[in-house]
């Protein structure tokens, strides 16, 4: 651990070969202080914009600063590499890397925030992503139907598959009870106490339905039309329970205040699930899996609508169906059948301007 260094002679003497350690760390310190110095100035620049940004004040920035947003970005990225590269000290390479990060967000992250997001998607994304599915929505609504019909008549030749559709959903609602009986299962409460809970343990049991009818999709679709068959027999039957106890019409209002909207969410999440499995068995001249990513894309659009949908039938389920009486109750689930076929078919909205 000792070297031999020449002297004036020729002759050589013994010497310590390693520096001292507060040499070296003298030296690395001195190197990063002037690797700072030497840029700090740009990143300086490069931070005040940032902060303007990122605090909404855009007209306060100059077209100079604008313009050289981007190439003050790559010197930053480039000092961050060198930083590494060298083994700065832990307080330049942490300023960096934050810095870095924040300048990547502005000129290469979204050019929009989520208020200007949901104003695309509601204001033309999701009815254009619905009229897409419309194959799908004629399948999935059949199908309800067909289910809807098949419940009515199992129920009407033997009262015995009452129990099997409707299961423990029914409590007092059993072939049989009196007219009076099943009346007072649909009045209206005289408080809304508690049904602020009731409303999310509806969106709850709501959105797992829909849940299921998206995601069974991948199966070719199948499993999808198999669970809306089911579900809309279990309503067939009920439909039938009050029809024989001659309540028909005050059971259809009470359902339609917030079934027009949880009905039409389902079955806009079943078209969805069917879209994509339809898409899988029949992806035509692109991939299976580039057919399924295109018609998943489009799926999600729709849901993200079904889970908006899904949390105003929740609301009108609790409240207006719980105070209202059988009239409003009717009036309210026509006006939102109506809202909904207008919004998705009717009119035709058109994107609002991007922001550039």
């Amino acid at each position: 651990d000792r070297m031999q260094i020449p002297t004036i002679d020729g002759r050589f003497k013994r010497q310590n070969a390693a520096p001292a350690p507060a040499h070296g760390i003298n030296a690395a310190a001195l190197r990063s202080d002037r690797f700072r110095l030497a840029r700090e100035g740009e990143w300086a620049r490069l931070e005040s914009i940032l902060g303007q940004i990122e605090k909404g004040k855009l007209r306060r920035i100059s077209d100079e600063d604008v313009l050289a947003l981007p190439a003050l970005y790559r010197t930053a990225a480039s000092s961050l590499a060198v930083a590494r590269e060298t083994s700065l000290d832990a307080a330049t390479l942490a300023y960096l890397e934050a810095l870095v990060q924040r300048a990547w967000f502005q000129v290469y992250g979204p050019r929009e925030g989520f208020g200007a997001w949901l104003r695309r998607f509601l204001g033309g994304d999701l009815s254009r992503a619905v009229r897409e599915v419309w194959l799908d929505t004629c399948i999935a609504l059949f199908m309800m139907i067909a289910g809807a019909i098949a419940g009515w008549l199992l129920v009407a030749r033997d009262e015995q598959w009452y129990f099997t559709l409707v299961g423990e959903m029914a409590g007092g609602r059993v072939p049989g009870a009196s007219p009076a009986a099943l009346l007072e299962s649909l009045e209206a409460q005289d408080s809304a106490s508690g049904l602020s809970a009731f409303a999310a343990q509806l969106f709850q049991n709501n959105a797992g339905v829909a849940i299921f009818a998206f995601a069974l999709g991948f199966a070719f679709g199948i499993p999808t039309l198999m669970l809306l068959v089911q579900n809309m027999a279990m309503l067939g039957a009920m439909l039938w329970l009050y029809h024989d106890a001659g309540l028909l019409g005050p059971f259809v209002a009470w359902l339609a205040v917030h079934g027009t909207t949880e009905l039409f969410a389902i079955l806009l999440a079943g078209a969805a699930g069917l879209h994509i499995g339809r898409r899988m068995a029949f992806p035509g001249q692109r991939g299976v899996i580039a057919a399924a990513a295109d018609a998943g894309r489009r799926g999600a659009q729709v849901m993200v609508g079904v889970v908006l949908m899904l949390v105003l039938a929740a609301l009108l389920e609790a409240f207006p169906r719980q105070l209202a009486g059988t009239q409003a109750r009717a009036i309210i689930g026509t006006f939102m059948l109506v809202m909904w076929l207008a919004y998705f078919y009717a009119l035709r909205l058109r994107h609002p301007p991007e922001r550039a």
